[in-house]
């Protein structure tokens, strides 16, 4: 959905949060996420590696982008466009680099 577009009070599909469409809506079920609560507290980057590890393919770095998003939203941050993210990512690439 469009971060413009949505209603913290209206969370019941995962397509209810910013940046999720229906592919992703389908990543996430992928590895267990079936509704926006699960997704409270948990770490993108571990999403991310999941979602790899399931799918058995590296997946483009800016899925990690959405999913640091979608997490922060449900962590009480404000919706925002998913590469709004991307310097946090890069900025943490050295830390910790997804599949490194």
């Amino acid at each position: 959905m469009n971060p413009r577009k949505v209603d913290r009070s209206r969370l019941e599909k995962l397509t209810d949060l910013p940046n999720v469409g229906p592919a992703c809506a389908e990543d996430l079920r992928r590895i267990g996420i079936s509704e926006p609560k699960q997704l409270t507290g948990r770490d993108p980057y571990d999403l991310y590696e999941t979602l790899c590890r399931i799918t058995g393919k590296r997946h483009d770095p800016c899925v990690i982008d959405l999913f640091i998003s979608i997490t922060s939203f449900m962590a009480g941050g404000e919706p925002k466009s998913w590469w709004e993210f991307s310097r946090e990512r890069r900025t943490r690439k050295g830390e910790r680099r997804p599949g490194g």
